[in-house]
């Protein structure tokens, strides 16, 4: 599993490398690359290519679709750790964006970052129909925005030390997690053109989002700071609205679990195919132990 991630993570981080080799050298591009290097383990790229072999989509073409994902999710962290919303100083084991150049430069490479993506996915060298291109940008668009990532941490913010109800912690955590796996998931559905598969994969992608959601919180609840790359034990004392605060840690890992059984009877449907998915969201699970 991990020589796969491995691959997978070489790969996308090549592809990213080459293309911001050939843009503009502006004083943007040093903070953008600090921010997207060296990227974590590229979960959400691993997804993209486990669902495209389901559908039997090239690799290239799903590393490039991995390339403007972690552009995205590069952009959220950055813009996440700035003191005016989690306050992070610390991320994947280094100094958050905005320690290293400031929060004004930081917001910057955030934003360079995001509309980067759109650039990667409209491509003239992207082989792919332009009606498939303009649904990929709507979807990444949408699920970026305010209906996605952006609503989803305004909510985290305002939630916090307040009392709040099930749902709407996991409306929450689906707009700023599961929206993007979401994402991943209908990405290469959207490729096949098989379009009566994409209800389905867009609700494989909130759940399995969510069931990632779970584990960065438990890890943030007993994980250690150095194993963890970031700062840990903040959510408690920032009165975060988590479903460990709501159910507590036993009950939020029995939550995982019930959340993980529903994604692979989901899958079943497609046999074998699915093994590489599958294996994806134990590894998943395990962030946490």
């Amino acid at each position: 599993m991990k020589r796969k991630i491995s691959k997978i993570a070489k790969d996308t981080n090549l592809f990213l490398l080459n293309f911001l080799s050939k843009q503009k050298k502006t004083e943007l591009i040093k903070p953008m690359k600090y921010g997207l290097f060296p990227g974590g383990k590229k979960i959400r790229s691993k997804l993209i290519v486990d669902i495209g072999k389901i559908f039997k989509i090239k690799y290239q073409k799903l590393i490039q679709i991995g390339a403007a994902v972690e552009c995205i999710h590069a952009y959220s962290l950055i813009h996440d750790d700035l003191p005016c919303m989690d306050n992070d100083f610390l991320r994947r084991g280094k100094l958050s964006t905005h320690k290293k150049y400031g929060e004004s430069t930081a917001i910057l490479a955030g934003n360079s970052l995001l509309t980067i993506a759109f650039e990667i996915l409209s491509q003239n060298n992207f082989k792919l129909d332009d009606k498939i291109k303009i649904k990929l940008v709507k979807l990444i668009s949408k699920c970026s925005g305010h209906s996605g990532i952006a609503g989803g941490q305004h909510s985290d913010l305002i939630f916090e030390r307040k009392k709040i109800p099930l749902k709407k912690i996991v409306e929450m955590q689906i707009k700023k997690t599961g929206k993007l796996f979401s994402y991943c998931c209908m990405a290469p559905v959207i490729i096949s053109k098989k379009n009566n598969h994409l209800k389905k994969f867009d609700k494989i992608g909130s759940d399995i989002g969510l069931l990632f959601q779970i584990t960065d919180d438990l890890i943030d609840y007993d994980g250690k700071t150095k194993k963890a790359g970031k700062k840990t034990k903040k959510d408690l004392k920032k009165g975060k609205a988590t479903l460990i605060s709501l159910l507590g840690k036993r009950n939020t890992i029995k939550y995982g679990h019930k959340l993980k059984l529903t994604i692979f009877k989901r899958l079943n449907v497609f046999g074998k195919k699915a093994d590489d998915l599958k294996d994806t969201v134990d590894y998943i699970m395990e962030r946490n132990k």
